[in-house]
């Protein structure tokens, strides 16, 4: 069994009983050292101060797993700390006022008014070790919510460097180059024209590489226009092989991580017959929230080892922008990925 807590770690039922019993004998030892005269004094004072203990400490937890699903501290910090320390003090000093009551009225006999009467002289010494309480819970829970927030920030900075790596690697890779040069090559001889072309679309293809790589996302604009370059170099390469159907609505306030689809036409064209007897039909549109990348398949015979690495770094790297994850639905016939659209305003 488990208590719940955040911004705690989880703890285990008998840890979470024992570091009580364990404070609870502390405190009595530091501050009370005369209950241990007697075995009854020892066993009223372990009483009332493991019930302080237990209710101190099981307060903030679940004050803190609650607010942490209605009031992150990444969303709203200041609201956030406001709330917290309010809650705290008020469980804090109604925790205190119904032990020692429960302890005076109940335990030592103690008639209800004159426990009322000894609690109201101590209000202010309660308040007072109340907010200590709710000011260190909620400095603990703040400096968690900023590490982790540090720790975060610095392993999107990791990762977006290695997946824009790993996307420019695959654009200037041999592989891609050779081919590109070998028709570039022969369009210099049969269409001076069309090689001009080619070579302003390559260079607005690296261009849009070089400039991508220290942006974190791209407008949807900005990556349709990319892959209307893209789309000319490959379908100058395959030609009829090759058939490419971008359908995209413009929209200011959509964003994607970039070259994401460039990567997945990249991935449909690696792994897949691209021929005359077997062309291969990649459709790229929008439905709703997501963009729908879906190719025919038809594997090639010996072809590269598929490892879903590309998949799985633009899935990390969506889940950095948003919940909603990455779809991907393969079928004898046809391969489909959704990526979730990131509005900004």
């Amino acid at each position: 069994m488990k208590i719940y807590n955040r911004p705690f770690k989880s703890i285990k039922f008998w840890h979470y009983i024992i570091g009580n019993v364990l404070l609870a004998l502390v405190i009595l030892l530091v501050f009370f050292g005369n209950v241990f005269d007697t075995p009854q004094k020892f066993l009223l004072g372990f009483v009332w101060s493991f019930s302080i203990c237990i209710t101190q400490w099981l307060g903030p937890m679940i004050i803190g797993n609650q607010l942490n699903k209605h009031l992150r501290w990444i969303d709203r910090p200041v609201a956030r700390t406001f709330v917290e320390i309010i809650s705290l003090l008020i469980w804090s000093v109604s925790a205190f006022v119904i032990v020692q009551f429960v302890m005076m009225y109940l335990i030592n006999g103690i008639s209800p008014a004159d426990a009322w009467h000894f609690i109201k002289k101590s209000i202010i010494y309660t308040f007072l070790i109340s907010l200590f309480i709710s000011l260190v819970f909620t400095s603990i829970g703040f400096f968690r919510a900023w590490r982790t927030s540090v720790l975060n920030e610095a392993r999107l900075k990791s990762e977006m460097m290695a997946y824009k790596y790993e996307s420019l690697r695959n654009q200037i890779n041999p592989h891609f180059l050779f081919n590109s040069f070998n028709v570039l090559s022969d369009l210099v001889y049969e269409d001076q024209a069309q090689a001009v072309k080619f070579i302003r679309q390559m260079s607005e293809l690296f261009r849009y590489v070089l400039d991508s790589r220290d942006k974190e996302l791209v407008s949807l604009n900005e990556e349709v226009e990319f892959m209307e370059s893209y789309t000319f170099l490959l379908k100058t390469r395959f030609g009829d092989k090759l058939s490419l159907d971008v359908n995209l609505k413009p929209d200011s306030k959509a964003y994607i991580v970039p070259m994401t689809l460039q990567m997945l036409v990249e991935n449909a064209v690696k792994h897949n017959e691209v021929s005359e007897q077997y062309p291969l039909r990649v459709s790229i549109k929008q439905n709703g929230q997501y963009i729908e990348v879906e190719n025919a398949r038809k594997p090639k015979l010996v072809g590269e080892d598929s490892k879903n690495t590309g998949l799985k770094n633009i899935s990390q790297q969506f889940g950095f922008f948003t919940d909603r994850e990455i779809e991907v639905k393969s079928t004898d016939e046809n391969f489909l990925v959704r990526i979730p659209i990131i509005e900004m305003s």
